[in-house]
């Protein structure tokens, strides 16, 4: 992910306005491993910028989004992740019992879907999630 000063000079130039709420979002995502909600990067910036808004966090995500500089990912974890490692081409691993995802970084050599299976689709892009508990559920479950 680009620095929050980057991504400052990237939202100047895209015409978004720039506010210190947003460079705030920018500092709570820069090195985050955790693929954060968008309730838990409000939860962090709170902690530094006390009037922030959700609605702003939303909305500075999704400019990110657009950008091309986080990924939205539905991982089916109840909430909508964000992702910011866009520059390496990755894969997911996602804890069944709380929730963690966490970059998998994999080859699976040429994986495709084959013409006829592709059931009229143009295949851009894919991914591969591996779905189990994390190290700490299963020492939970062992308990």
């Amino acid at each position: 992910m680009k620095t929050p000063e980057e991504l400052t000079d990237l939202f100047r130039a895209s015409g978004h306005k720039v506010t210190a709420q947003r460079q705030c979002v920018f500092r709570v995502l820069q090195g985050n491993e955790t693929h954060p909600s968008a309730e838990d990067v409000y939860e962090a910036a709170r902690r530094q910028i006390g009037t922030i808004s959700l609605k702003t966090v939303y909305q500075t995500l999704n400019e990110l989004a657009e950008l091309g500089e986080v990924a939205p990912l539905d991982l089916g974890t109840g909430r909508v992740r964000f992702d910011p490692n866009v520059e390496e081409v990755h894969h997911h691993l996602v804890c069944t019992a709380c929730g963690k995802v966490r970059d998998l970084h994999l080859e699976f050599g040429d994986l495709h879907v084959p013409t006829r299976a592709a059931q009229g689709y143009k295949v851009r892009s894919g991914e591969v999630v591996f779905r189990g508990l994390c190290k700490e559920c299963r020492k939970r479950k062992e308990l």
